[in-house]
């Protein structure tokens, strides 16, 4: 019995002294892995302090843009940034926040480059497609004599004409017009723009004032297509198999075209007297 009891405690020592040898490597390895991540920051720390990892000046800006509407030099200008600065003080996010808020900006992502030290930037411009005529309205909802110009791209963003010339001074304006007030046309003109496009007839204005009515200036003369709608891809169709109507007729002597309804195209002539002869609609 005594020499079970022995057995049992030497057993316990052991195991006692390996607990302790656990427990010292434990804290040996905890010590070895602290100093090793503090060493490591440091050197990090003291690589990133560095003066080669500094943005002193425009040059170490790449700008990346697919339509090139802004020079480099112009987007630059629009930066927030101070020189020399430390590429890590510098917030990427931030800057390209602030430049998406330019109306002429529809998207931008600010990277920083290491080797060499500089900045990444890839804008995504606005591209005009339309100048926009809209009259000015009052208090009392009436509108005067006054219009604001501005310009639109395909999404229906408007864009200040002054912002847009600053920024562009040598650029051209788009030769289509939209007359009207934004609300007018602002949910339909994703549509009346792709269709617009598509069209093989030249359209000059889009006239969006009456929003029962909606008028086309164009080669041909003025089109009427009623209220915008699903049917305005197959009106468009109609008005490009209309395009040999100045073969027959002179365009000074259409009043205007009537699509409202696709299925049966309408010519309001011109009369010079109209008590010899009324004006009546004619079937194309």
């Amino acid at each position: 019995m005594a020499g079970i009891i022995s057995v049992s405690r030497t057993d316990l020592a052991q195991r006692r002294k390996k607990l302790r040898r656990q427990r010292q490597m434990k804290i040996i390895q905890a010590i070895w892995r602290t100093f090793a991540i503090t060493s490591l920051a440091s050197g990090l720390l003291w690589v990133a302090v560095q003066p080669m990892w500094m943005l002193k000046a425009p040059k170490q800006i790449v700008m990346k843009s697919g339509n090139k509407l802004l020079s480099d030099e112009t987007t630059k200008s629009l930066l927030a940034l101070s020189y020399p600065q430390s590429l890590w003080r510098i917030e990427p996010t931030a800057i390209a926040n602030s430049l998406k808020k330019q109306p002429t900006i529809a998207n931008a992502i600010v990277r920083r480059r290491l080797f060499p030290p500089g900045l990444i930037i890839d804008i995504q411009e606005r591209v005009p497609v339309a100048v926009t005529q809209t009259p000015t309205v009052q208090n009392q909802g009436t509108t005067n004599k006054k219009v604001t110009i501005g310009l639109l791209d395909a999404n229906g963003v408007w864009i200040p004409l002054e912002k847009y010339t600053s920024l562009n001074p040598s650029r051209k304006l788009p030769n289509l017009r939209v007359i009207g007030l934004p609300k007018q046309y602002c949910l339909y003109w994703t549509q009346i723009h792709q269709a617009i496009s598509q069209s093989l007839v030249k359209v000059m204005e889009i006239d969006c004032q009456n929003p029962t009515n909606l008028i086309l200036k164009t080669e041909l003369g003025n089109v009427h297509l009623g209220t915008p709608g699903p049917q305005l891809s197959e009106q468009i169709k109609v008005l490009a198999q209309m395009r040999r109507l100045t073969a027959k007729l002179n365009s000074g002597e259409i009043e205007y075209i009537d699509l409202k309804n696709p299925e049966f195209p309408l010519v309001q002539m011109n009369q010079v007297n109209p008590k010899l002869t009324p004006k009546i609609p004619g079937n194309i």
